[in-house]
């Protein structure tokens, strides 16, 4: 296998970003070309800038629509949001809950705060995502099946859940993963954070899962600012995913009343009303996105020793962020190219660090990750902004 030739790289992704604003490229701006300044105004004006209000309401109907999920609830961002997820699934203190090891940290600190143990599992490259069938031969392994479900022989706990998390965009082989949940009776929640506006065989992502989160982070397809969702097609958790994250507060007209031990999450209605703005704008955000990821392809696609990456079969990815992969692992290549990129103004950045080598997980239990730690020293993300 040939290294890829840095100075080529540079000049690829400039061929496509060129010509633009001064200053560095970002990894990936928001676009605001809509009517956020027309809804937040009408929420200052309004004095209905907290947590109750119609942009909420609005926000939440708009992404049960384009979803098509039954019930959508806004919240506060979307750890919070897989937090509230695992708990109303049923998910308790001691259970072990099934993620990759090639997410964010926030997928794991979820898991966490439900005093929840996360149990780390491999990738796969056609997706980047949790591997389907290496998940089933590892819970051959060490698995018990039994009336209460499925039990981690090794350490004696329940298994109860999994979370997928659509990588970057790119939807995991969800049919696949749904017959190793139901073969050893597992909740899955999907981890959908990165993947609003991908589908998988024609379906919108988190429709798999018993309930799913998405993220509106400033650096996500569309923002809110901060903020997350969740989102299910069982509406009796949607309604108590709703209660819980507004302090579980039973509706009066002045009494304050309260019948869970319940969260802050809410959604304030000044954010939900940026959200609505850029909902409306999704469908041409993702035409861009899918344009510039068409000319990445085009760029890179005579230079030797890395690839672009491009979707799955049976799937439509959003292209959050676009994707560089090396053909070998080497991070000294790798740590090179991001050195040179940043140095020269493009904002390209490395795949997350491994969770199972971060000093809070260091005891919690992993299969084999020999294609995540592969995948950790090849990928490199590029600038994927709306505006480029």
């Amino acid at each position: 296998m040939s290294q890829p030739d840095t100075d080529k790289i540079i000049s690829a992704i400039q061929s496509v970003i060129h010509p633009q604003k001064e200053g560095a490229v970002a990894l990936h701006e928001p676009c605001f070309n809509g009517n956020e300044w027309q809804y937040v105004k009408d929420c200052i004006d309004s004095t209905w800038v907290s947590y109750v209000g119609k942009y909420v309401d609005r926000f939440e109907e708009m992404l049960a629509d384009y979803t098509g999920a039954r019930k959508a609830v806004a919240v506060v961002n979307g750890t919070a949001a897989l937090q509230i997820a695992l708990k109303v699934a049923g998910v308790i203190s001691g259970n072990e809950v099934i993620i990759p090891a090639l997410t964010f940290v926030a997928t794991a600190n979820a898991v966490i705060h439900c005093g929840a143990i996360p149990h780390f599992v491999d990738s796969e490259e056609k997706t980047l995502g949790l591997d389907p069938l290496k998940l089933k031969d590892y819970l051959k392994e060490i698995a018990i099946i039994d009336a209460n479900g499925c039990k981690n022989k090794k350490t004696g706990n329940r298994i109860t859940a999994v979370i997928p998390m659509h990588t970057f965009g790119h939807p995991v082989e969800l049919d696949a993963l749904s017959a190793v949940c139901e073969e050893y009776k597992l909740i899955m929640i999907e981890d959908a954070a990165e993947s609003l506006g991908s589908f998988y065989k024609g379906k919108h992502t988190g429709n798999w899962g018993k309930l799913s989160i998405l993220s509106f982070n400033g650096n996500k397809t569309i923002t809110t600012g901060g903020g997350g969702a969740i989102i299910t097609n069982d509406e009796d958790l949607g309604k108590l995913a709703k209660h819980l994250t507004t302090t579980a507060k039973i509706p009066h007209r002045w009494e304050f009343s309260h019948d869970h031990i319940g969260y802050n999450y809410r959604l304030p209605n000044i954010n939900a009303a940026i959200g609505c703005a850029q909902m409306e704008q999704l469908p041409g955000f993702l035409e861009k996105k899918r344009a510039l990821s068409t000319r990445y392809q085009k760029a890179f696609q005579t230079i030797k020793g890395i690839r672009f990456y491009t979707e799955p079969s049976n799937s439509k990815s959003n292209y959050w962020l676009n994707v560089l992969l090396l053909d070998k692992a080497d991070i000294k290549q790798r740590d090179d190219i991001l050195e040179r990129t940043n140095d020269a103004g493009i904002l390209t950045r490395p795949a997350w660090i491994l969770l199972n080598k971060l000093h809070m997980f260091k005891n919690c239990p992993a299969a084999d990750l020999s294609i995540a730690q592969d995948l950790e020293f090849r990928l490199i993300n590029i600038p994927s902004s709306v505006t480029l």
